[in-house]
């Protein structure tokens, strides 16, 4: 009977938040915790693709792999494709000098399938940032956010800089668990009104002496790119990279709701793996796609330059919305295991998209994978 009871109180909670368009909460309890298909929840704004695609040429020989010693059990028989399907793989494409030598689709994915690139996104307004700064909208990274966004309301926001903001070491209070839905990644993730939930952001911390991965500095990024561009986020992407880059199939950037319209410029942009290899093949050729610099090579150096002691829940130095490891390879990183992982020592980009990270340090995992290339 108490029980009965319960579900009839959640019920009546669920339907009374519904009816409220704002309430994070209800979407958060009746879609649950993120997943690979939450691109077809959201309305999004649409990224067309490249009038002069590349496509990168396939190897008639697929490299045949198999899982690194150092990471099998005493049950895994070395098949690599075994091991990517038991963890949880849709895709995993290995580029190696322009062309593809491995690539693999899981559970009914394919080449031409859009999956959700979460936190990998991140990267990308990275590399917007850098544009920006080339091209004179952006004086430079030491700038308090303020100079472009009076409207934050928090007067700690004085003392936050782009740079502060691109490290991670803003100092605002942002709770990132995706699991809590009355944490702010929650709010951000499923709520309608991005730019209200930002401007009542606050800074708890002394900027720049504290690392801690907060979704809600990238939110700050995107909205001054809006700013200084005049452009909606996905508009700007599109014209500064997606078509350079030669992307081949069009994409899309999820927004918090048909109402603001406003990217969740921490994470969401959806689109095919091939496509993402290429952002990884952006970086590895320091910025040049077709032979025509798309992102300044000094910033692209600069991004990919360990300045602090900032290291991501892995130990890996965490950079200008990148990752960095001491092999010289480099990598982003989103949640369920997204990842673009660049290794210029071997010329090779590897891409692997799942529904889960599980437990394996995937890094390492892509490392060891090019030892054997």
């Amino acid at each position: 009977m108490v029980s009965h009871i319960k579900r009839i109180i959640s019920l009546v909670f669920l339907l009374f938040c519904l009816s409220f368009t704002s309430c994070h909460i209800a979407r958060y309890v009746f879609w649950n915790y993120a997943d690979v298909s939450d691109f077809k929840k959201f309305p999004a704004d649409t990224i067309r693709a490249s009038l002069t695609p590349y496509q990168a040429p396939r190897s008639l020989l697929q490299k045949r792999l198999h899982t690194p010693e150092k990471i099998r059990n005493d049950e895994d028989s070395g098949n690599l494709d075994q091991f990517l399907a038991e963890h949880k793989t849709l895709a995993f494409i290995i580029l190696r000098n322009d062309t593809i030598i491995y690539d693999k689709y899981f559970k009914g994915y394919g080449k031409n399938s859009v999956i959700p690139s979460f936190s990998v996104s991140k990267s990308f307004i990275s590399a917007l940032i850098g544009i920006a700064i080339s091209e004179g909208t952006i004086r430079d990274i030491h700038q308090p956010v303020t100079d472009y966004l009076p409207e934050m309301k928090d007067p700690g926001f004085h003392k936050v800089t782009l740079e502060d903001l691109l490290t991670m070491r803003s100092g605002i209070k942002f709770n990132e668990g995706y699991k809590n839905p009355f944490g702010e990644a929650a709010k951000f993730y499923y709520g309608l009104n991005l730019r209200r939930y930002t401007r009542k952001l606050k800074v708890i911390h002394t900027p720049g002496s504290l690392y801690e991965y907060e979704s809600g500095n990238v939110q700050i990024l995107g909205m001054v790119l809006e700013k200084v561009t005049g452009k909606r986020l996905s508009e700007y992407f599109e014209e500064k990279i997606w078509k350079p880059m030669g992307a081949m199939h069009p994409a899309t950037w999820s927004v918090d709701s048909k109402k603001y319209r406003e990217a969740k410029a921490f994470c969401c942009i959806n689109a095919v793996p091939e496509d993402f290899a290429l952002f990884g093949r952006l970086y590895l050729k320091k910025g040049i796609a077709d032979g025509h610099q798309v992102v300044p090579a000094s910033w692209v150096e600069k991004t990919l330059t360990v300045r602090n002691d900032s290291k991501d829940s892995q130990g890996y130095p965490y950079t200008y919305l990148w990752r960095v490891m001491n092999t010289g390879s480099f990598f982003a990183k989103g949640i369920m295991g997204q990842f673009i992982f660049v290794c210029p020592k071997k010329q090779i980009v590897i891409i692997r998209m799942g529904e889960s990270a599980g437990n394996l340090d995937w890094p390492e995992f892509f490392q060891l994978l090019t030892d054997q290339l």
